[in-house]
């Protein structure tokens, strides 16, 4: 691979699937969604890929960062917006804040402040999904690794570090580090990402949701449960009762 990688080409190659995150979301709002929002969106590599399945898509990308959201800048059929999620008015058929997007907003009156402007530019019919992660070591110090290989010369080493956190808080710090073995040689992105989040539990995001005027809240432990005959996925809502993975992450979808 002859192109310089970034860190943000490095976060979407290692950490996100944006085309199985667009099918998903396109099969979990139900219908024919045609405009997707992408919130707390760095790259807006969302945004992208679900403007990238249809000629009738429309993506738009939201960060208050200007740096990564250049990357969506003059793709086909994507909008970006330099603002404060809170304060966007841009209106969308499913609006989706992932990655965590929603621990950045430490306090419960920003929160709902946020669901409820994010619910009032929703289209009737519409959802919103945010993503969330936990089980019995999100509050600890942990290291995960895994490589991730671009090309026959390239490969990506990552590293989640979980610097710990306070149960009591819900507060966490979290880095990444990311080391590109091109050939003999190694370029290390070390912190290319610090995070100090608020970790929204599920019962908060859902009380939260439902207080901001949703009609219901449902919970998605996988993405997509099936294919049909002709290919098109399927999800299916976690059931009362069933268990969640140790650790898990899940994806909330609030309907409106």
């Amino acid at each position: 691979m002859s192109k310089k990688l970034d860190k943000f080409d490095l976060y979407t190659l290692c950490v996100q699937d944006p085309p199985r995150l667009a099918e998903f979301l396109q099969a979990v709002h139900g219908d024919s969604p045609k405009i997707l929002r992408d919130d707390f969106a760095g790259p807006g590599a969302i945004a992208r890929a679900w403007a990238a399945r249809s000629p009738r898509h429309r993506g738009i990308a939201v960060d208050l960062d200007k740096v990564p959201l250049a990357k969506a800048k003059g793709v086909p059929r994507v909008k970006c917006f330099v603002t404060d999620v809170r304060q966007v008015k841009a209106k969308a058929d499913v609006i989706c804040a992932l990655n965590f997007g929603v621990c950045e907003l430490h306090h419960r009156r920003d929160l709902l402040k946020y669901l409820s402007q994010a619910r009032r530019t929703l289209h009737l019919g519409g959802i919103m999904v945010c993503d969330l992660y936990g089980g019995s070591d999100a509050f600890t110090r942990s290291t995960t690794r895994k490589t991730v290989r671009v090309d026959g010369n390239t490969s990506v080493r990552y590293s989640w570090v979980q610097d710990g956190g306070d149960s009591a808080t819900a507060r966490v710090h979290n880095r990444i580090h990311f080391a590109v073995h091109r050939g003999k040689s190694i370029t290390k992105y070390p912190d290319a990402f610090v995070y100090d989040w608020r970790l929204w539990s599920i019962p908060e995001l859902r009380d939260a949701m439902l207080e901001a005027g949703f009609k219901s809240v449902e919970i998605h432990d996988r993405l997509g449960a099936a294919r049909d005959a002709e290919g098109q996925l399927h999800t299916r809502p976690l059931q009362k009762g069933e268990p969640l993975d140790d650790p898990f992450v899940v994806y909330v979808v609030a309907r409106k």
